[in-house]
């Protein structure tokens, strides 16, 4: 089976757009957001999802890949 793999950092910087800055208009934590940043999340809420989706300007399918071939931790 293959991984999802979290690309938010890409289209952070496509944006430039800080951390902070996303965190404060998506009113999610500092924390969370990170987490996302580096793929260390299971899960993600659509209304988190949608939130930064209408901040970054972009689709799901921006930030979130599938890789077939990358295996799952």
């Amino acid at each position: 089976m293959g991984k999802i793999i979290l690309r938010l950092d890409r289209v952070m910087a496509d944006r430039k757009m800080s951390l902070n800055e996303l965190s404060d208009k998506v009113g999610v934590s500092n924390v969370n957001l990170s987490k996302m940043k580096t793929g260390k999340i299971s899960a993600i809420r659509f209304s988190t999802l949608e939130a930064i989706c209408d901040v970054l300007d972009c689709q799901p399918g921006d930030i979130l890949e599938y890789d077939k071939n990358a295996k799952s931790e």
